[in-house]
């Protein structure tokens, strides 16, 4: 004869039980202060606290039901999935939040101080350029000076050079202006002071690009890769400002010259300005462009629910009572008894039996006994046998087991009928 084998209670007491429960509650503490704290991101806090604690209680109970319970799992199971998506994405709102507090900064921080290193280097070159091609223009401005007061007519010659050349026809221009009297040729006359007020002016020009490349390279020196944003931000976008940028383009002959983009401050903010907008950038980096803080946010915020409803789950059958108990409890209540006494009673009445199992008279058995050992029979934790013409039950090792076990720890009515034996 063969008994389907079903899983024991052996060597699971209630002291581990109930350890496991406190352990169960403990995490659910845990999860349910993420999540409130999640919540509190988007909700006010009344509404996010009864909230969490409602998804969190619903957890805990549901994933205790689905460990004792026969009835609608599948139903149980969906409540329990639904809940968790909730209880886990605001944790990991949550979590995610408490871990940029602390990092996003210095990340955002270095990430500019990087990104303003590169825009000043480009403004440097930049300013490099026009300051050599601007001291070629006070250069050659001098010598045509020069070779005005020397030779004259320097004004209607071409040049290859744009910005020469314009000031040569800016001269030319400007001369057609005068009075007759003040003719062409040598001397210091008023075209040699037009060449010479441009050569002063391309000399300021190039002051003004030396003096801003000089404030580039001093601001590049000061910059710390931890300094706030709107600190780095500020101190940049004052230099970046002063830049002559119509000198640059002028003397690089560069109409719509290509500036280096200044970084904007919504792109490089180490601090959010509400707890709402906490709650949309942790969604938005999740599924835009995730990092390892993501998914370590969101896997701890999941572990914490996996856990509870695993320890729920584990430890629900074993504090409610097993089924067999529940069975042994309902044999009691048929013989308006007690269920150790009912118990007790029982295991007097079982003989072993020659195939090794544990008998019971049908004969001897009452109502309630009669009832558990019918549905023992049913799950196949027992069977029937016929010895010496009578119906006997023969009760698996488990069961005979389960009975002892329920006897291990008797209760106040069981000792006071010892006593009084």
């Amino acid at each position: 004869m063969e008994l389907t084998s079903h899983v024991s209670s052996v060597g699971v007491t209630r002291p581990i039980v109930k350890f496991l429960f406190v352990a169960s509650v403990l995490l659910s503490i845990v999860s349910w202060y993420t999540t409130q704290q999640g919540m509190a991101l988007y909700l006010s806090t009344w509404f996010s606290l009864l909230a969490s604690l409602g998804i969190q209680t619903a957890l805990v109970f549901v994933a205790w039901l689905i460990g004792f319970t026969k009835a609608k799992k599948a139903l149980l199971i969906a409540v329990y999935a639904i809940t968790a998506a909730i209880s886990i994405s605001f944790s990991y709102v949550s979590l995610f939040t408490w871990f940029s507090s602390r990092e996003r900064p210095m990340q955002v921080e270095r990430k500019l101080y990087d990104k303003l290193n590169e825009t000043a280097d480009r403004a440097s070159q930049l300013l490099a350029s026009a300051i050599a091609e601007g001291q070629k223009h006070v250069a050659a401005l001098n010598e045509m000076t020069a070779a005005e007061k020397t030779n004259g007519y320097i004004s209607r010659a071409q040049d290859a050079d744009p910005y020469l050349a314009h000031v040569r026809e800016a001269v030319a221009r400007e001369a057609r202006t005068y009075s007759p009297t003040y003719k062409e040729g040598s001397g210091e006359g008023l075209r040699y002071t037009a060449f010479d007020r441009y050569a002063k002016l391309a000399e300021q020009s190039v002051q003004r690009m030396q003096d801003s490349q000089k404030s580039v390279a001093d601001l590049r020196a000061n910059l710390k890769p931890l300094d706030p944003t709107d600190q780095q931000l500020r101190q940049f976008r004052q230099v970046y400002d002063a830049v002559p940028w119509n000198d640059v383009e002028e003397s690089l002959h560069a109409t719509n010259l290509e500036k280096p983009a200044l970084p904007g401050y919504a792109d490089f903010v180490d601090r959010t300005a509400s707890e709402q907008e906490d709650l949309m950038v942790a969604f938005q980096e999740l599924f835009g462009a995730p990092t390892v803080r993501h998914f370590f946010s969101l896997a701890l915020a999941a572990f914490i629910d996996i856990v509870v409803f695993l320890l729920a789950y584990a430890s629900g059958p074993y504090f409610f009572g097993s089924a067999e108990r529940r069975w042994f409890a309902a044999g009691a209540a048929l013989d308006s008894g007690h269920e150790q006494v009912f118990v007790r009673d029982f295991l007097r009445k079982l003989r072993p039996d020659q195939s090794g199992l544990t008998r019971a008279d049908a004969d001897s058995l009452t109502p309630g006994e009669t009832q558990v050992c019918c549905l023992l029979v049913s799950k196949g934790l027992a069977t029937t046998a016929e010895r010496d013409g009578r119906v006997v039950y023969l009760l698996g090792a488990e069961i005979h087991e389960q009975l002892l076990e329920l006897m291990a720890s008797p209760d106040l009515r069981v000792r006071a009928a010892v006593g009084q034996a």
